[in-house]
């Protein structure tokens, strides 16, 4: 059995990826960010989800592909 994810809210999630909350707010209209959850109004993020969008962004060199 799966137990619920850790989830956090925008505040904690934009401090913990070093961004404004406006960020996270500007990435959820126009993509590009963390996969997030909506639950009821609330805007929740799991940790998971964080560590693979900062995983997602890895680089070797800067002329590499994305």
């Amino acid at each position: 059995m799966n137990s619920l994810l850790h989830l956090m809210n925008e505040k904690a999630a934009a401090d913990r990826l070093s961004v404004s909350p406006r960020t996270l707010q500007a990435w959820r209209v126009t993509g590009g960010g963390p996969v997030y959850r909506k639950i009821g109004r609330r805007v929740a993020y799991a940790e998971s989800d964080l560590v693979a969008f900062v995983e997602a962004g890895a680089r070797s060199h800067t002329s590499e592909a994305r």
